[in-house]
């Protein structure tokens, strides 16, 4: 209708309902461009998603779009409809890696709602999606869920919505996608730079990946803007002075790629990403924190397999304090005797990955 305003204001915690369906708009093709600027804003030095030869010599056709690559875009169709309005987005479940994406292909999403809950205060709320990212043949490259911390549009009443989800605590080994192509048995250690496989690694060992990182505003928001994430809590600093924080946050998926590209200190092997079992974005990062990781190795996983097995690793981001130098408590108790993450961590990642098996 003339003189309507046409703009999309995004929906907040009252317009999703719970088994709504959205087929997300926007469809992305990713490209070479794509994977270059990925790499130019974290660091990443995986070889299978920067080195063409090495990734033939596996099986593959080509260098892969890396698989955090493939994350943003997918998390990133799903934003306008999910968390544009978004206080902050909590963490993750169930997430697994499907078919490779090689620089060309197109990503298409959709999302259902699988729960929600008010808050007691009646004034935000939390809602729990199952996100499907498909390539242009209609195979799955990522599934996951998340949760969000989500603005009410009325704050002025209560509806005591509780339709919380349970949500799988791990993703089980049968689930886990290896591409049929993918020989690890001609996998090169000499091509990444370190000499540690699958074998090598020991439950309950800690690995300090000794750099750290700061995130720069500008740096921030161009990753942001190539996943197209265009969620306020990140842009509109006009808006957000008046917030809980006052300011604009870090997306939190761009948190774990800086973790990722830091642990590939002590994990250079690792070929895949293949499950997140559980993630938390603990604490809020903003602009000028330097960020450092540190991987716990929780379990070895046996897949058949003579080239290749499966770590299960948890990844802890912190911020303005180097664990490998200093005192790092992982977590404290309040004066409630609640036990809660301490303020400098930022991630806890609980995820598994594909790793050679020596011959």
């Amino acid at each position: 209708m003339a003189g309507q305003n046409k703009a999309n204001t995004g929906n907040y915690f009252e317009d999703l309902t719970t088994g709504r369906e959205i087929a997300h708009a926007i469809p992305r093709t990713v490209t070479e461009g794509d994977a270059a600027l990925y790499i130019a804003l974290t660091a990443s030095r995986e070889p299978l998603s920067c080195d063409a030869e090495f990734a033939r010599t596996l099986g593959f056709e080509r260098e892969l779009i890396h698989d955090m690559l493939v994350f943003h875009t997918v998390f990133g169709k799903s934003v306008p409809d999910i968390s544009l309005n978004a206080i902050a987005n909590l963490g993750y479940a169930d997430v697994k890696f499907g078919v490779p994406v090689y620089p060309g292909d197109t990503i298409t999403a959709r999302t259902r709602v699988i729960g929600m809950r008010e808050s007691s205060g009646g004034d935000t709320g939390v809602t729990w999606v199952h996100t499907v990212g498909q390539n242009q043949r209609g195979e799955d490259v990522l599934s996951f869920i998340r949760w969000v911390l989500m603005a009410k549009r009325d704050t002025s009443g209560f509806t005591g919505i509780d339709e919380a989800p349970e949500t799988p605590e791990s993703v089980a080994a049968g689930d886990l996608f290896v591409p049929s192509e993918f020989d690890l048995s001609r996998w090169d250690t000499t091509v990444t730079g370190g000499p540690y496989l699958w074998e090598d690694y020991e439950v309950g060992e800690r690995i300090h990946h000794i750099e750290g990182v700061a995130i720069e505003e500008a740096e921030h928001q161009m990753a942001a803007r190539l996943y197209q994430n265009i969620a306020r809590a990140h842009f509109n600093a006009h808006a957000l002075k008046d917030s809980r924080f006052g300011k604009r946050v870090i997306y939190g998926g761009h948190v774990i790629s800086i973790a990722r590209a830091l642990s590939f200190n002590g994990l250079e092997n690792v070929a895949r990403i293949l499950a997140f079992n559980g993630g938390t974005h603990s604490n809020p990062t903003f602009a000028g924190d330097t960020v450092f990781a540190w991987t716990d190795i929780l379990e070895k996983i046996d897949l058949g397999r003579a080239d290749a097995g499966a770590l299960r690793l948890r990844l802890v981001g912190v911020k303005n304090c180097d664990p490998n130098t200093e005192e790092q408590p992982f977590k404290v108790t309040d004066d409630k005797g609640r036990e809660r993450y301490h303020p400098n961590v930022v991630l806890d990642l609980d995820y598994t990955v594909l790793i050679p098996r020596r011959r």
